[in-house]
């Protein structure tokens, strides 16, 4: 077999090492070809692959890592497209009405950007405030935050009393990422 990424140790896990292969094969030719972006192969695909937790399969931080890079990779062409048929400040335009999409709930008052859990445990309000506050001085203030500090945010769990609902958290981060990525 062949090793694409580091392997873990035989007790370890990391990702189906195939599966890994498999993607990544995919995702190769679809960049060699041009079939990325609208027509192929998408940011929103490489965000959202999934791949089984194995013994002796491939570090995850590795291949984390690399989806990344491919993320970034397939935003920074559909941009180059984009301006070359559109110019630039088409694009930023473009990139300036997403954003807006995520201002709603950036006013909001903390504790109260996303809905709770309906049952049981979901992402600490305290955190995902702070991480919103930040995204917050990004827009309005210039403030320092990346594409991938949002991609590896992590929350702790609470309460529902104490909580947000982890899905609608979790898309909201991923359209920040989209913005985040298409400016940088």
């Amino acid at each position: 077999m062949s090793t694409m990424f580091p392997v873990v140790g035989r007790m370890s896990t990391g990702y189906d090492r195939d599966q890994v292969e498999q993607f990544f094969t995919r995702a190769r030719q679809a960049y060699e070809t041009g079939a990325v972006g609208d027509a192929g192969l998408t940011e929103g695909d490489v965000r959202t692959a999934a791949f089984d937790l194995v013994r002796a399969g491939y570090a995850t931080g590795a291949v984390d890592s690399a989806l990344d890079r491919l993320e970034a990779a397939i935003v920074q062409r559909r941009r180059d497209a984009f301006v070359a048929t559109h110019g630039q400040q088409a694009w930023m335009d473009r990139i300036a009405e997403r954003a807006t999409t995520l201002y709603p709930r950036l006013v909001r008052p903390a504790g109260e950007r996303f809905a709770a859990p309906e049952s049981g445990r979901g992402y600490s309000r305290d955190a995902v405030d702070r991480l919103m506050d930040r995204l917050v001085d990004y827009f309005d203030a210039d403030g320092d935050l990346t594409a991938a500090e949002l991609r590896a945010a992590t929350f702790p769990s609470a309460g529902r009393d104490k909580a947000y609902a982890e899905g609608v958290v979790d898309a909201y981060l991923d359209r920040a990422v989209e913005v985040l990525l298409a400016v940088e």
